[in-house]
């Protein structure tokens, strides 16, 4: 199988799962013959595959309709991009307490759920005309490398080398924001890190917009994302970056990550390690 033939499937739900572990068997079991990563939690579940295209597709149809996981994913959303290089060496399918942990203030009191299909969600259209309005905190809800590397022109970098980073970044802004009634309008990679922190944004008083499908479904949707993009998307797979027509590009690890800050030493010796792995 040629790497060219790969394709790479994003996707992601937050749902009740009453018991994760049964769920990431029966994944594991529809995933056979793919590589990737899958998180299970009792929030949902996250996950990255790629294989060859009729294999991609029968998975995700089966995931939707399968029986053990009782419907819950039907009608998910999949993001598609094509691969030079093979993303993963192999499937890993595991169960952890948050299928995205954000490390967002536990003080607070309990938050409403994540919502994937609120009106807060702008379509590509409708975002490219919130860029051009000069009254909105344009937010990249990511880690600095990945903003280093990319972003929406204009957009706020918080700064984010671990989980905590994003919290203080709004913490310290939210009453700035609120007082001056200034929309904050976030987006990420595929969208699940804005839909995880809308719940607690809206908890600060502010009124949020975020952007359907992330950064991923902006280049699919958009021919031209090169007018309001500079630069590459971060992808955590073995690709790295992709361009604004989601192909990947010449971009390594060692490009990316810088290793005199610890949080990114580490990221890089683990891109090494995973390019050795796929071999």
């Amino acid at each position: 199988m040629s790497d060219s033939s790969l394709l790479h499937s994003a996707f992601y739900r937050f749902v009740p799962l009453p018991d994760p572990s049964a769920a990431a068997d029966r994944v594991r079991a529809l995933a056979q013959g793919l590589a990737g990563s899958i998180v299970v939690a009792h929030e949902g579940i996250n996950g990255t595959v790629a294989g060859e295209a009729d294999a991609v597709a029968a998975f995700e149809a089966a995931l939707q309709r399968d029986d053990v996981l009782a419907g819950a994913l039907r009608g998910m959303p999949f993001r598609h991009s094509a691969c030079a290089t093979a993303p993963f060496g192999r499937l890993k399918v595991g169960v952890k307490p948050e299928i995205v942990t954000l490390g967002l203030p536990a003080d607070d009191g309990p938050l409403a759920p994540p919502d994937e299909r609120d009106a807060s969600h702008l379509s590509p259209a409708a975002w490219r005309e919130l860029l051009a309005r000069d009254d909105v905190v344009l937010l990249d809800n990511r880690n600095h490398f990945e903003v280093r590397l990319g972003r929406f022109r204009g957009a706020l970098d918080p700064q984010v080398h671990n989980f905590r980073d994003f919290a203080a970044f709004v913490q310290a802004h939210a009453d700035a924001w609120r007082e001056a009634r200034r929309p904050v309008a976030m987006y990420c990679t595929g969208g699940i890190r804005c839909d995880k922190t809308a719940p607690w944004l809206r908890s600060l008083g502010l009124e949020v917009r975020q952007l359907d499908g992330g950064i991923l479904n902006y280049f699919e949707r958009m021919p031209d994302a090169g007018r309001d993009w500079q630069g590459e998307c971060f992808v955590f797979d073995n690709r790295v970056a992709l361009d604004t027509a989601l192909r990947e590009t010449s971009t390594t690890a060692d490009q990316v990550f810088d290793p005199t800050h610890p949080d990114e030493a580490w990221r890089l010796q683990r891109a090494r390690r995973l390019d050795g792995d796929n071999g």
